[in-house]
């Protein structure tokens, strides 16, 4: 594995913890979104996590500094790829944006460069003909918060170069990460395999009004030990990324349970700013939630 140069596409919450991480261990990172007003609000994002580095990892300000001194930030795609040996897609989960952008990415990069997305839940498959290299692309997928859950992992397609596979491989445990091999398409990994028919089960009881944001968290949190429940944890993944997959749910299945969630989402959340974390509100209010308090799990 010989990458240097790397382009992470998406300036979004998880995009700017994968530029900072990757940063952080030392490469040239450029920042790629679509406009000015995006990277400067990753630049913001990034200029916190320093504190987040120095908490959490003992990181000293020289180091913190450092990682961020290896940033660019570029909303011209064309240089923002110009010299990238490895470009890590984090853009919205929603397959024509997705489908759009590689169609584009795959002109614009150099033939050298291996592209590889961060999708939560689509296949690389659905995108490796558009790329124009279904060789050099794969999949590799992050958890949030990534310089403490630091998974990644990395999913071929049947095309994919089996020496691509092991750089990205090496590429993760060079970042940082525990290196997490699948060698089979599956929607969803590992990781979210598990955890998303879990978050679709609490969204679907609150929007059957079965029970309320804290009961269900509290249950959750009550009868297992696990430190958050699972509208907590939808705050940390982002509201409008819960919407995506929702809507995409929606779509395929045309269930009206998951359209009455997707559109609860839209307008009672997304609409009003409430984000998740990332905003200051999502389900709860930051940064002093309710589960938080002593009192949460006793009443």
């Amino acid at each position: 594995m010989d990458y240097r140069k790397i382009t992470v596409a998406g300036s979004g919450v998880l995009g700017s913890q994968i530029a900072y991480q990757t940063a952080f261990k030392g490469f040239e990172v450029t920042v790629y979104d679509i406009n000015d007003e995006a990277l400067e609000k990753a630049k913001n994002r990034m200029t916190k996590l320093k504190a987040n580095y120095k908490t959490d990892l003992g990181a000293t300000d020289a180091e913190v500094n450092g990682a961020f001194d290896r940033l660019t930030f570029n909303s011209d795609l064309a240089q923002a790829v110009a010299d990238a040996d490895l470009v890590i897609e984090a853009i919205p989960e929603v397959v024509d944006i997705k489908s759009a952008f590689y169609k584009e990415l795959g002109e614009l990069a150099p033939d050298k460069t291996v592209f590889a997305t961060n999708s939560s839940t689509l296949l690389p498959s659905q995108f490796a003909e558009a790329t124009g290299r279904p060789e050099k692309f794969l999949a590799l997928h992050f958890a949030n918060t990534i310089w403490i859950n630091n998974t990644a992992e990395i999913m071929k397609h049947s095309g994919t170069d089996e020496k691509v596979f092991n750089d990205l491989i090496d590429f993760s445990k060079a970042i940082g990460m525990v290196a997490l091999p699948l060698h089979k398409e599956q929607p969803g990994y590992i990781l979210n395999s598990l955890l998303v028919p879990f978050l679709e089960a609490a969204e679907l009881l609150l929007v059957k009004e079965v029970a309320d944001v804290q009961t269900v968290d509290k249950t959750w949190q009550i009868a297992t030990g696990a430190p958050l429940g699972p509208f907590a944890i939808l705050d940390v993944v982002g509201i409008n990324t819960a919407h995506n997959i929702v809507q995409a749910k929606a779509a395929a299945t045309g269930n009206p349970d998951f359209e009455k969630l997707a559109n609860l989402l839209k307008t009672e959340y997304i609409d009003q700013g409430k984000l998740g974390r990332s905003t200051g509100e999502g389900f709860y209010k930051y940064p002093n939630p309710a589960f938080l308090d002593p009192e949460f799990l006793k009443n």
